[in-house]
């Protein structure tokens, strides 16, 4: 752009020295030149900040209205059809509505990782859509049926690979590969069993819409119920759980949304969420754009807050809760439980059961994701310009691990586990039951 800014100039220059059949062929040229200049900003607006070597460089984009002409519309992170996906570029929020076409399940685990999607029911869904995209279209595929399960399988452990932390994702990969197994054992064929694994795929789409409402509905009733003295409640959340981390409605988010709807919610508080900004520029835009009222706050004044005005409960959803209830989440849960616990105020974590791993006893065993020290680095989650001084050295974990004893309940679609008599949860027993039911 610099240099057709620059050619500009000086066939301005020439121009005024020129006769009139040079002028206007120097018009014609600077006329050209600023139809190249208007296409080069139109483009730049759509450019996306990725490395060179970024296979989402590559990727189709559809650009639509800003938030304040999309009122009405429904907010979605995943859009598909059989043989189409689309996921929204979160990482353009709330300025700019991006979808992104995602083609197979690679181009699946770099939006995962760079987090184009993000939130564990989200990942789960997309990773395992991106597959079914690349299923339906086979042609050229002459293997057998275990040929083709074989080749479904390792696309699914590579895509588990994107993010380690969130527990939704490898859940989902292990159901999975249990599907293509039984398909590949009774198939005909290959393509049977490609069918097969698409048709589960877009069952997890629907189920999870489902499975948030059922949250919502058992927190709001569960919270009201623990605050039956006040007809309006005041809720503090983190992160962003709404439709742009799931399927749809959301978890934490979900929750809030539905004491919204009961007529119940004074206020939903939301933080920050640095250093990537899931709550000011995800969770503050579903809020606004669902017309509910609420207040973003630095992630630093969550303690004052909870000091100097009341707050009824503190929602959050997670990635990954252990069978002891320890519960991984993003980066700064633990220190709002701490919070909540010092100032008396109710700590709930909102997830669907897909979330709780019982292979793990306890949090520690939790693998925690660290990202790229670039999002502290520079401004917009590492997307903008540098404010740190060059040469310091950064620790920046995805996730933290709260221990289940600051969580007050967890909120699930099928209830809401609380502690026993001995003040520990006992979640193997709910899933357990729930599962027999």
């Amino acid at each position: 752009m610099a240099k057709i800014r620059t050619f500009r100039a000086r066939s301005f220059d020439r121009l005024k020295n020129k006769g009139t059949t040079e002028k206007s062929k120097l018009i014609f040229e600077n006329l050209f030149f600023a139809f190249l200049l208007r296409i080069s900003f139109a483009l730049s607006r759509l450019r996306l900040r990725r490395s060179p070597h970024s296979r989402l460089t590559s990727l189709r984009c559809f650009q639509f209205p800003s938030m304040a002409s999309q009122a009405d519309s429904s907010l979605q992170a995943i859009r598909y059809h059989r043989g189409s996906l689309q996921l929204l570029d979160q990482r353009k929020l709330p300025l700019d509505t991006i979808y992104l076409e995602i083609r197979d399940a690679a181009e699946g685990w770099e939006a995962i990782r760079e987090m184009v999607v993000r939130g564990a029911p989200a990942i789960a869904i997309a990773a395992a859509l991106s597959l079914a995209v690349e299923a339906s279209k086979p042609e050229g595929f002459s293997g057998t049926p275990n040929d083709a399960a074989s080749f479904l399988k390792t696309k699914l452990e590579y895509l588990v690979s994107s993010r380690p932390t969130a527990v939704n994702l490898s859940d989902a990969a292990t159901k999975l590969t249990e599907i293509i197994t039984n398909s590949a054992a009774t198939a005909t064929d290959a393509n049977q069993v490609f069918i097969s694994y698409i048709e589960a795929a877009e069952l997890m789409l629907e189920d999870d819409v489902a499975s948030n409402k059922a949250i919502g509905s058992y927190g709001s009733s569960f919270i009201q119920n623990q605050q039956k003295e006040s007809k309006k409640l005041s809720v503090l959340t983190h992160c962003n759980t709404g439709s742009l981390a799931t399927a749809g409605f959301g978890t934490a988010l979900g929750v809030i949304r539905t004491l919204h709807s009961d007529g119940v919610l004074e206020r939903a508080y939301c933080t920050e969420t640095r250093p990537f900004n899931q709550g000011s520029r995800l969770t503050a835009y579903e809020l606004v754009h669902d017309k509910i009222p609420a207040t973003l706050i630095a992630d630093s004044a969550a303690a004052a807050l909870m000091k100097t005005r009341r707050i009824h409960a503190v929602i959050v959803g997670a990635d990954r809760v252990a069978a002891n209830g320890d519960t991984a989440n993003k980066i700064g849960t633990y220190s709002l439980a701490l919070s909540a616990k010092h100032h008396g105020v109710q700590f709930y974590v909102a997830a669907p059961l897909t979330s709780v791993d019982l292979s793990l006893s306890s949090g520690n065993e939790i693998v925690i994701e660290e990202r790229s020290p670039k999002e502290l680095l520079n401004t917009r989650g590492g997307m903008g310009e540098q404010v740190a001084a060059s040469g310091i050295s950064v620790w920046n974990p995805a996730f933290d691990v709260t221990p289940a004893d600051l969580i007050s309940g967890i909120i699930t679609e099928k209830g809401v586990i609380t502690k026993s008599g001995n003040d520990f949860f006992d979640i193997k027993g709910f899933v357990h039951k729930s599962m027999s039911n």
